[in-house]
């Protein structure tokens, strides 16, 4: 019974099928309404117009000579687009003429009876019979000869299969290319904090069944990222406690320069596994898109690292307002900051409004990151110095992945620059608008 499941009406295949199917047989019922119509099995019968021309001759020759202007006066009065008078002799202009309608009416006249094409004194075509006595009659004949193929049977099937073909191709690509536009909008949305509407299981059955792998596979990525983030939570919970006993128990020792490494040792692994689930948090709860002065975010940061000792220095205008998640766009570029002045003694925060996009370079003085490295550097745990071990002066890696995080987050990227004549550009581009796909 598989094999006439093509034929199912709920899916694209069965629904195609029926639609080729409907479209046949409406040509069909076309195309054999024109031929009943048009009847080009009868090719004796001349057009309307030379029908009527045809019996009235027929008529007036049948009748006496006096009887013929009563004839062709009642006939005028009850087919007045025909315009059938009596023409005197001598006032007979005839053309060399061999059209559709002469040849019907020749066929459909008797021998005796002769039928030529006069000239055309006004509207339609203007058509002569000698009757067998001599006199001649004539009529119009609305419209003139047809082109041969204008209103052929063939030109009307041929219409409807264009009409037939054209409906079934916008509709099967309506049906394909509607649900893979939602696919792909719902992929550029995809988030985990709960956000985004699940993908609508509509149309066919195929559409149906790829919207429900992906709904289910968007709430799996969802589970097993809350499941891992709480996982963290916990180890975070238990570790603390241990760090903590530990520090309490370095206070007693007595050997000052024992007691100050080992707390040393203490805070970077707190300060490591707090940077970690800073990084890991994707599912907690997504701070609100706002309106945010993004100027007096960067000259605050500058502040900031100026009171604690560096030489950090704002450059650009005094206000710039775009849509970010406050916390998240201040936490990213303090990361920023926080890099340049480990390496670099002078860093400068510039900011470069444009119509639809906002730029924010962190620049510093400090030796820079060679071409090969700085993808790799953008990566978690990845750090800037060649040593195994770390210290006070060194970190842990995650602070360009955070940064990089936020500006995917907010729909824009994170890139690495040389400065001249040495030390290093980071180039965060926002967009002024933008719809948030990611958590930070």
């Amino acid at each position: 019974m598989k094999s006439f499941g093509f034929f199912h009406l709920k899916g694209i295949g069965g629904q195609i099928a029926a639609l080729v199917l409907a479209s046949t047989v409406a040509l069909h019922l076309v195309v054999t309404t024109a031929f009943l119509i048009s009847r080009p099995d009868r090719s004796d019968m001349p057009p309307d117009g030379a029908h009527q021309l045809t019996d009235a001759a027929l008529l007036l020759g049948s009748a006496e000579a006096g009887e013929r202007p009563r004839l062709v006066a009642d006939l005028a009065r009850a087919f007045p687009k025909l315009g059938i008078e009596m023409l005197a002799p001598g006032t007979v202009s005839v053309q060399e003429s061999d059209n559709q309608h002469l040849r019907a009416m020749r066929h459909h006249l008797r021998r005796d009876y002769k039928a030529v094409q006069l000239t055309s004194g006004g509207t339609g075509s203007r058509v002569g019979i000698e009757l067998p006595d001599g006199t001649m009659i004539a009529g119009r004949v609305d419209g003139g000869p047809r082109p041969w193929f204008w209103g052929a049977p063939w030109l009307t099937a041929l219409m409807t299969a264009f009409i037939c073909v054209s409906v079934l191709g916008l509709w099967a690509a309506r049906a394909l290319a509607a649900p893979l536009s939602s696919f792909a909008k719902a992929a550029e949305n995809f988030s985990l904090d709960g956000g985004a509407e699940p993908l609508p299981e509509r149309g066919p059955e195929e559409i149906r069944s790829v919207a429900r792998a992906l709904n289910r596979m968007h709430e799996r990525i969802a589970r097993l990222m809350s499941d891992r983030t709480r996982m963290l939570a916990a180890i975070s919970h238990d570790l603390r406690t241990p760090i903590t006993r530990l520090r309490l128990r370095a206070e007693f020792i007595e050997d000052e320069g024992n007691r100050k490494r080992m707390l040393i040792d203490l805070d970077q692994m707190r300060s490591m596994l707090e940077s970690v689930l800073s990084l890991l948090r994707n599912d907690r709860k997504v701070e609100a898109v706002t309106l945010v002065d993004i100027a007096s975010t960067l000259q605050l940061v500058a502040d900031q690292f100026g009171d604690m000792g560096h030489v950090v220095h704002y450059d650009g205008p005094a206000s710039a307002t775009a849509a970010a998640r406050p916390d998240d766009l201040h936490r990213g570029i303090t990361n920023l900051v926080e890099n340049a002045v480990r390496f670099g003694a002078e860093v400068t925060i510039r900011l470069d409004v444009s119509d639809t996009t906002l730029v924010i370079d962190v620049e510093d003085d400090g030796p820079g990151i060679s071409d090969a490295r700085k993808q790799e550097m953008l990566e978690p745990f990845v750090r800037g110095d060649d040593a195994r071990t770390m210290d006070e002066s060194t970190g842990f890696g995650l602070g360009l992945s955070i940064a990089r995080a936020i500006a995917l987050a907010h729909g824009g990227e994170l890139s690495l620059h040389d400065r001249e004549p040495h030390g290093l550009i980071v180039r965060m581009q926002l967009p002024l608008r933008q719809q948030p796909r990611l958590a930070a």
